[in-house]
């Protein structure tokens, strides 16, 4: 069985999506479209923007559902997954892929998240953390016994969490780490505590969006960041979404659980290889995928 994945925030670059761009008029349509969907040109920022303007929350989350979901489209008949999962902000390109949302209705609440997640980033000091050659349960109980607000965000692949909170917590959780072991405790450059109790006032206003958006039947199922297991129940997708701004990705737990319904390929859909180097780190015997255009 073939699953696609979708990856999130952290894996754009210059220059992303203008072959497409170039290559396939189908591509021109989406992008113009995008434009005019955004009020912004973000096909110049992607085509010829720089690092800086592209780690722009408003322009990032955009920026890879773009190159995601535009790439799915043109292979056509290549792109018939059996599966889908996407890394948090993938999650929105997996379900225009199984056709849960239409490209439009996802490309509006990928903006008004990446709006929403902005403005909860400036109510707070607040960042994220690698963390690397730990168990999960050990850095779950550091985040648990240390002062503030800090939680163990991102399961990427066994011995690789991401923590997130209050910049203070988060260094006093790092430095207990490291003590107890990590090989490396490391501060992220972005904007925020993504995927902790920090963006609820964001999980709250794009709730609403996600209310009033129409979701469909999807042609397969969808694993979650939230739940992890297979889901196909429109109104189930729904509440796993609103969720998934404060709850926690659980990456490794979902490609586990592809595995074992049956997926025997990973097709990472977007740009960047990041996710299949985290399935290869579940499981090195499954095959993966960067799709042929």
């Amino acid at each position: 069985m073939k699953a696609f994945i979708y990856p999130g925030q952290g894996a754009q670059f210059s220059g992303m999506g203008l072959d497409l761009y170039e290559k396939y008029p189908q591509a021109q349509d989406m992008f113009h479209e995008a434009n005019k969907i955004l009020g912004f040109s973000i096909t110049d920022i992607m085509f010829e923007g720089t690092v800086e303007q592209l780690k722009e929350t408003k322009v990032t989350q955009p920026a890879i559902f773009l190159h995601s979901v535009i790439l799915h489209t043109i292979l056509g008949d290549q792109a018939k997954p059996d599966m889908v999962a996407g890394h948090s902000l993938g999650e929105f390109s997996a379900l225009v892929a199984n056709k849960t949302l239409k490209f439009e209705d996802a490309l509006k609440l990928v903006s008004q998240r990446a709006l929403a997640m902005q403005k909860a980033c400036e109510l707070q000091d607040s960042t994220m953390a690698a963390v690397l050659g730990l168990e999960d349960e050990l850095v779950e109980a550091v985040c648990a016994d240390t002062e503030g607000i800090v939680v163990a965000a991102n399961y990427n692949c066994p011995g690789q969490i991401v923590i997130s909170g209050e910049v203070d917590a988060i260094d006093r959780a790092c430095e207990e780490l490291k003590n107890r072991g990590a090989k490396r405790a490391i501060k992220l450059p972005v904007g925020g505590a993504f995927h902790s109790p920090l963006m609820e006032p964001a999980r709250e206003e794009l709730a609403k969006a996600i209310e009033n958006t129409t979701f469909s039947k999807p042609i397969c199922p969808i694993y979650q960041n939230v739940s992890t297991f297979a889901v196909n129940s429109p109104e189930e997708i729904k509440k796993n979404l609103i969720f998934q701004l404060t709850a926690p990705v659980k990456w490794t737990h979902s490609v586990k659980n592809m595995i074992a319904d049956g997926a025997t390929s990973f097709t990472e859909v977007g740009p960047g290889k990041v996710l299949q180097g985290l399935v290869k780190k579940v499981d090195r015997k499954i095959l993966t995928h960067t799709p042929e255009i």
